[in-house]
């Protein structure tokens, strides 16, 4: 018993033992951020998809076939394929307002499926028709 409280009251040695402690601390600081980075760059894509898809409804004053092709040209380019929802459909008359909701899930998680849980992204942009229509 005395054998033991001697090496636990000792203090050489506890430099290293810091020091792993320290390391494995940076490495799982590290490996939360590279999980998470990717997300935030999804959010970013999804944010910039929802602007390109509110400026293509105001330029063409409708919701539709343009729509449509422009979604799946971003699709293509960014490789996202979020639920889009318009607020309203087909002709939008002159300063009338839109609204495109972007829904994405996304799963966040460490080591595998361990820790994993998923993240829904969304993202909104309104915007009004330029276009006036007889």
């Amino acid at each position: 018993m005395k054998k033991w409280k001697r090496i636990l009251s000792e203090k050489r040695g506890e430099g290293y033992i810091d020091t792993a402690v320290l390391v494995l601390c940076a490495m799982l600081v590290i490996a939360i951020a590279v999980r998470v980075y990717p997300v935030y760059i999804t959010k970013l894509q999804l944010d910039n998809f929802a602007d390109e898809l509110i400026r293509e409804m105001e330029i063409a004053g409708s919701v539709g076939t343009e729509t449509s092709e422009r979604e799946r040209a971003l699709q293509e380019k960014t490789g996202l394929t979020p639920s889009v929802t318009w607020s309203r459909s087909g002709n939008i008359q002159l300063n009338e307002e839109v609204t495109v909701t972007l829904t994405l899930d996304r799963n966040i998680g460490l080591f595998g499926g361990f820790g994993s849980f998923p993240v829904q992204l969304t993202a909104r942009a309104s915007g009004k028709s330029e276009v006036y229509h007889r």
